[in-house]
């Protein structure tokens, strides 16, 4: 006679009645990097491509090279905008009066004058429509939405509209980019495109 195997515990963490908070990030242990927090669930966050690495990495430092003194410029770390949502925009431009200290994890929203997603086939619904949604509600002024249109990036640019307080496209720019909010920037996107040997 053969005795059924025990059911194993889970190593997911279980979420509590209610949902998670966003202080519940920084006392759930061993959670996968890049985890957040949207309406009180934790998103895993897939691995990511060699375009989303590189639009990420050019966004943090294009900006950061022209950015004024009263901005700083920060990849993938949280914004607190409620109690159940704790998104982490790939990319974000946050007043320097937020910055505390080398270990901090997320900065308030109202802190965030620009967030940018880099769009990922796992991510798009959450780019498109849920997370500019919550950064328009937490009134963070400006949002850029980075989307891969056969190897090159495509840039949707978006303004806070004060009267409806939902965002308004200001632009779709495609090989170079010019704006003047959050500051006067100038890039050429084709420089993300993957660089191919041989």
């Amino acid at each position: 006679m053969s005795v059924a195997p025990k059911a194993s515990k889970p190593t997911w963490p279980t979420p509590p009645e209610g949902g998670w908070t966003a202080d519940d990030l920084e006392r759930l242990p061993n959670l996968p990097p890049h985890t957040e927090l949207i309406d009180g669930s934790l998103v895993f966050v897939s691995p990511q491509t060699l375009f989303h690495s590189r639009a990420v990495s050019f966004f943090e430092w294009q900006l950061q090279s022209v950015a004024p003194d009263e901005v700083q410029v920060v990849r993938e770390l949280t914004i607190d905008i409620d109690r159940q949502n704790r998104p982490e925009p790939d990319v974000v431009v946050v007043r320097t009066d937020a910055v505390e200290n080398a270990k901090q994890t997320r900065f308030p929203a109202n802190a965030v004058v620009l967030a940018i997603e880099v769009v990922s086939e796992e991510s798009i619904s959450r780019d498109r429509e849920t997370k500019p949604f919550k950064y328009a509600r937490a009134k963070i002024p400006h949002y850029w939405r980075v989307e891969n249109e056969n190897d090159r990036a495509v840039v949707h640019v978006f303004e806070l509209e004060p009267t409806t307080g939902t965002y308004t496209s200001t632009g779709i720019f495609r090989e170079r980019m010019k704006t003047d909010v959050p500051f006067t920037i100038e890039l050429d996107l084709s420089a993300i495109k993957p660089r191919r040997c041989g």
